[in-house]
């Protein structure tokens, strides 16, 4: 009799550990589903590849140049061609200015645009993104203090670059502090649409430094202004 049960309890044992394994494989399974899963998501589950960037939602997706959205895409589009005209205008102040503090301000302005310039034409080019037009001359019409249909708004007319092309010394100085002050201000309202707007970390944090650096130096050229 004990040799039946014995016998009898063999299969049983072997069962058991059949669907042990079953489990374990299971588990296994279900868990590289879930790594698959958050690979493929933000973390709100909201995007993933395939999802169209340019449809102006808030969703993102990993790219080479890390997350983003339609606003890190607009953000820097605009904001490369706003950068490239305030260096032009810096780079007018040489020979032109004749107060000490303007000249100073126009070369820090092109020191610090020209290499943000660089920065964002690189995140459009790893996010597949067309670059913008970078001659000034693409994009006429544009009104002084406001975005003249751009989409940019501070952007100076052509008028407007030509007068402070044909202006010297003290005429210049304050040209160049008043057209500034208006550039500097489209360019605060555009980086302040990306803090709030933008995904990409990168591109938010290059925001919120054009919007120091930037409101600090209106009021720096305000000063300028009352002196003068």
């Amino acid at each position: 009799m004990s040799a039946s049960l014995s016998s009898s309890s063999l299969p049983s044992a072997a069962r058991r550990r059949g669907l042990a394994a079953g489990a374990a494989v299971a588990a296994l399974a279900l868990t590289l589903v879930a790594c698959g899963s958050s690979d493929g998501s933000d973390s709100d589950g909201s995007s993933r590849p395939g999802t169209d960037h340019g449809s102006g939602s808030a969703s993102a997706s990993a790219t080479p140049g890390g997350a983003f959205n339609a606003a890190d895409v607009k953000f820097a589009q605009q904001m490369i061609p706003h950068h490239q005209q305030a260096v032009e205008m810096a780079k007018l102040a040489e020979g032109r200015a004749a107060d000490p503090e303007v000249e100073e301000l126009a070369a820090a302005i092109e020191k610090a645009q020209d290499p943000e310039i660089n920065t964002m034409k690189g995140w459009l080019t790893s996010w597949g993104k067309p670059l913008p037009e970078s001659s000034m001359g693409d994009m006429p019409g544009m009104d002084h203090g406001s975005d003249g249909g751009s989409g940019m708004p501070g952007m100076m007319s052509d008028k407007d670059m030509s007068d402070l092309e044909a202006a010297k010394g003290k005429d210049f100085d304050k040209k160049f502090a008043q057209l500034m002050i208006a550039h500097h201000e489209g360019a605060v309202t555009m980086a302040e649409a990306e803090r709030k707007n933008g995904g990409n970390a990168d591109a938010k944090k290059l925001a919120g430094a054009v919007v120091t650096a930037q409101t600090a130096e209106i009021e720096q050229m305000n000063k300028i202004i009352a002196r003068l």
